[in-house]
């Protein structure tokens, strides 16, 4: 029995073969509330328990177990494989520029064939229709997901990170992009991997969802969609999370913080942790093991602006020299890996313990109708937790949110740093704090470097390889890269573009997990916010700044004080710690010279900006500090 596209979908411009497959689907469900959805997420019994699964081949497959819980539904997969986002899954089925890996080069086939498939597939299951708005409902692009029934947890995903808006709402439009997703096509034409396929025009972006894990499509995927179309206008959508930071005296400023998975964007929105007594651990000497605190009274108070995607979108742009940002998302995706025990985190685990309206939980230890708590992961196969356990949580149940777009004031860019000693030197050299020009900004920007295991992801093997050595490995352009479906190049320049437009920002780099060696997690991430917002704006005048030994580092502050206590000398220039030295300071300042150097000549097309050209030149030469700041002014 097949039914008629009526209603709200009829005023929806779709391809004559996308209209068909919804047509011939035996039931076709378009939920009128939220609330629908999260039933329909429970299976057709409404739980406590429910199995998604798909004939293939003739055999059952689960793909995922849905719980339902008190205070919303614990979605989990069978497979360790299926709990985190496969790197190297995104695949380019159109003809447009790009620099990713195309479909028609890694399967020796061109699409078309499996898409037909895909619909032809979609058209024998009963399927639910969700609009949304790539980008949030605020300033997001019309947009639609196809869903089978029995995967509505996977659609409640994607509205609730998008923010639910109807066909109503948005009244008659073109989809500018559509989210199709069929997991058994995981098993029957990818050997079990993750795929998610992304075909572009210049009107439409289709991304085809091959798994029910749904980091690398209604999370990232639609991050590819905003890219693409910021690609188009001139814009772009930051990997980022910003947050305005009110001192005790009341002076604000808004900190927009980078950088590659696992650099402390979620972290800038956290409160500093503190001991049991309430000081504060700056960090631990690994050798003496010898602990370093300080002690702070009052500190700022946080509001977060964005979380993870962060809209530089036009509209919202002064044009004073300052970047405006907003959130590109009505919900945030919340990795809670790091909370371990109840407590740890008071007003968030408020939130998701007794959430407004039930939630949806990821690779949680969810108990039938018990409720599910943030802090019990569950296990891999190997009994440790899982490294990425997820909380989809909308943004207004967020502490102290802001919803208006906000002037940034300073630009961090969090590095992963491992121990340096001089028995083991590494680049672990980064001192607490550093000031670059805006150059040296893009630099660090265009490699984005990780050097640490990245829980939200799987490691390839070279990459695991890279990063057991001691070695870094680039995410690439803004740490957006492996997001982007289009070309380096054409998004270097549109980063240095939007730099320098930008004239009134300062930029800061800020070491996490290791200083020489002192284990110190994200304290410096958390202090130099503190310091930063109490100079008001990050105003630091010329003749407190000296240059540091690396130039890639910019300068260095002379002393960071706070409370009137200063934070010891060593952890702004690591090569005097005893246990690291010159030497070994050198020795790191080679190895990340060297990288940077290895990742900055792909760049060197004659597509780029003439000043990115010369930007890498200075790097490549082994250039000052001023050299950078000749190129591009520092504001202070």
């Amino acid at each position: 029995m097949s039914v008629t596209v009526t209603g709200p979908l009829a005023d929806v411009s779709l391809a004559p073969e996308v209209r068909a497959a919804l047509e011939a689907s035996p039931r076709l469900v378009v939920p009128a509330t939220r609330e629908e959805l999260y039933r329909l997420a429970l299976g057709p019994q409404g739980g406590p328990t429910f199995t998604v699964e798909y004939d293939v081949d003739g055999e059952m497959v689960p793909e995922a177990t849905i719980t339902r819980c008190r205070n919303g539904v614990a979605v989990n997969y069978p497979e360790d494989y299926m709990r985190r986002r496969d790197p190297d899954c995104m695949r380019i089925a159109d003809d447009l520029p790009t620099d990713k890996p195309r479909y028609r080069d890694v399967f020796d086939a061109e699409f078309d064939p499996t898409r037909t498939e895909t619909l032809e597939w979609l058209a024998t299951q009963e399927l639910v229709v969700v609009p949304f708005k790539a980008g949030g409902p605020r300033f997001g692009y019309p947009s639609l997901a196809i869903v089978p029934l029995n995967s509505a947890f996977f659609a409640l995903t994607l509205v609730d990170l998008q923010g639910w808006v109807t066909f109503d709402e948005i009244g008659p439009f073109t989809p500018r992009s559509i989210l199709y997703v069929a997991p058994p096509f995981r098993h029957t034409h990818f050997g079990g991997r993750q795929v998610v396929v992304h075909n572009r025009s210049r009107e439409l972006h289709e991304v085809w969802a091959y798994n029910l894990y749904p980091g690398p499509s209604a999370k990232k995927g639609v991050f590819s969609v905003l890219l693409d179309i910021g690609e188009h206008e001139g814009w772009l959508t930051a990997h980022a999370s910003s947050v305005r930071v009110t001192t005790p005296y009341e002076n604000e400023t808004v900190i927009m913080h980078e950088g590659a998975s696992g650099g402390g964007k979620s972290e800038m929105c956290q409160e500093i942790r503190r001991e049991d007594d309430g000081r504060i651990l700056v960090g631990t000497n690994v050798v003496r093991n010898e602990p370093y605190h300080i002690t702070l009274g009052e500190t700022s108070a946080l509001a977060p602006v964005t979380d993870d995607m962060t809209l530089c979108h036009p509209s919202v742009q002064k044009g004073n020299g300052r970047l405006v940002v907003a959130d590109a998302e009505a919900g945030w995706f919340v990795r809670v890996d790091g909370m371990t025990s109840y407590g740890e985190d008071p007003a968030f685990e408020r939130a998701v313990i007794h959430p407004q309206e039930p939630l949806l939980f990821l690779s949680i230890d969810g108990v039938p109708d018990a409720t599910a708590l943030p802090w019990e992961h569950t296990l891999d196969s190997n009994g440790k937790r899982c490294p990425n356990p997820r909380v989809v949580i909308p943004r207004s149940f967020v502490k102290n949110v802001i919803a208006e777009p906000q002037e940034v004031d300073v630009r961090t860019f969090g590095v992963r740093m491992p121990l340096c000693t001089r028995e083991k030197p590494s680049y672990g050299i980064m001192g607490m704090m550093h000031i670059i020009p805006p150059s040296l900004a893009w630099v660090w920007r265009l490699i984005a470097p990780r050097g640490d295991k990245n829980p939200s992801i799987g490691e390839s093997k070279d990459v695991k390889k890279a990063l057991k050595h001691g070695g870094m490995v680039a995410e690439g352009v803004g740490s957006y890269w492996p997001f982007s479906t289009g070309t380096k190049v054409a998004a270097a320049n549109l980063l240095l573009r939007q730099i320098v437009e930008n004239d009134r920002t300062r930029y800061v780099l800020v070491p996490n997990q290791h200083i020489g060696a002192y284990k110190v997690g994200f304290s410096a991430e958390w202090l130099t916010r503190e310091y930063l917002a109490r100079r008001g704006g990050g105003r630091i005048q010329p003749e407190q700044l000296t240059p540091a030994r690396c130039a890639l580092f910019g300068y260095r502050p002379k002393d960071v004080k706070l409370d009137g206590q200063q934070i010891r000398p060593t952890l702004l220039q690591p090569e005097y710690q005893s246990q690291v030295g010159l030497e070994a300071y050198d020795a790191g300042a080679q190895i990340l010279t060297d990288f940077f150097r290895s990742e900055l000549e792909q760049f060197l097309t004659d597509e780029l900006d003439p000043l990115g050209r010369q930007i890498i030149e200075v790097v490549l030469r082994g250039g000052t500090v001023e050299d950078y700041e000749a190129l591009t002014p520092l504001y202070v």
